[in-house]
C-alpha cells in the first residue's frame, strides 16, 4: 500500500473503503447500484479517473460472484437471447475506455454524475419505454452503443442495460440473470480496456485491489440481512440518495 498511500492519503483510502462497503451491502441486498454507490460517493473527494480505476476490480469480483450465484443455467439463456446487445456492450466498453485519459476532470465529473440521476430518476418514477416489435434490432444495438461508450467512460452501463430490459417487457426475475451476465462480461472488458487505457496501472490496481475487500463483505452482508428489510422502501432510500449525490457530481464539473 505505500504507493497508493503517495498518491491519496489514508483518510481518503478509509473512507473510499466504506463507501465500498455500503455498495457492496447495498448490491447484495437489493441486487443493483454498488458502481453507482461507489462513483457518487468517492466521487466527492476522489480524482473521476482514479474513482473508475478503483472501482473495476470490485465490479469485476462482484459481478462473478452475481453471475455464479444465479447459476450458469440462466446465464446461457441470456447469453443466446441477448448476444447483439452484449456483443456491442462489450466491443464499445473496450473502445470507449482508451478515451478516458483525454477527458477533462470537469467534464468526467458531468459524465459520472448524469446517469447515476438519470437511472435512479427512471427507477423512482417507474417509467417503462415501449419498444414495438420490428423496432428491437436497431434498438437493441443502439442501447448497446450507448450503454458500452458509458461503461468504458464512467465505468457502469447500468442505465442504458436497465431501460432496455425495461423496454423489452422483460420479467423481473429474468432482469436479474441477465443483467449479472451483462455486468459479469462487461467488467471483464472494463478491465481490460483500462489495462490498455493505462488507468488500471502499478499504482491505481492498488487502491481497486484493496476496495474488493470491503466490496466482498459488504455483499456477503447483504445477502444474509437483505431479506429482514422492506425491499421496496430501502431501495427508494438508496436511489433517492443517489440522485442527491449525483447531483452534486454534475455541479462539481459545470461549476468547475
Amino acid at each position: 500500500m505505500t504507493d497508493i498511500l503517495a498518491v491519496i492519503p489514508l483518510h481518503i483510502v478509509l473512507f473510499a473503503c466504506l463507501v465500498t462497503l455500503l455498495g457492496g451491502f447495498i448490491k447484495g441486498a437489493v441486487g443493483f447500484a454498488m458502481p453507482l454507490i461507489m462513483i457518487s460517493g468517492m466521487g466527492i473527494v476522489i480524482d473521476p479517473q482514479l474513482v473508475v480505476a478503483g472501482i473495476i476490480l470490485p465490479i469485476l469480483v462482484s459481478n462473478g460472484w452475481q453471475t455464479a450465484r444465479s447459476g450458469l443455467g440462466p446465464a446461457r439463456s441470456a447469453v443466446a437471447e441477448h448476444w447483439r446487445y452484449l456483443l456491442i456492450v462489450c466491443v464499445m466498453i473496450l473502445v470507449s475506455a482508451q478515451f478516458l485519459t483525454a477527458i477533462s476532470a470537469d467534464a468526467m465529473f458531468v459524465i459520472l454524475g448524469v446517469p447515476v440521476v438519470a437511472l435512479c430518476a427512471v427507477q423512482l418514477l417507474g417509467w417503462q419505454p415501449t419498444i414495438p416489435a420490428h423496432l428491437r434490432r436497431p434498438f437493441e444495438w443502439g442501447a448497446g452503443l450507448s450503454a458500452g461508450t458509458l461503461g468504458g467512460l464512467a465505468g457502469t452501463w447500468g442505465p442504458p442495460t436497465v431501460l432496455y430490459l425495461l423496454a423489452l417487457r422483460t420479467p423481473r426475475a429474468k432482469q436479474m440473470a441477465v443483467q449479472g451476465v451483462i455486468y459479469g462480461l462487461g467488467s471483464v472488458m472494463l478491465c481490460l480496456g483500462h489495462l490498455k487505457s493505462g488507468v488500471l496501472n502499478a499504482h491505481t490496481w492498488q487502491l481497486s485491489a484493496l476496495l474488493v475487500v470491503p466490496a466482498v463483505i459488504g455483499m456477503w452482508a447483504g445477502f444474509r440481512l437483505g431479506d429482514r428489510f422492506n425491499q421496496d422502501m430501502f431501495r427508494k432510500v438508496t436511489l433517492l440518495v443517489l440522485i442527491v449525490a449525483g447531483a452534486n457530481l454534475i455541479r462539481r464539473g459545470v461549476m468547475g
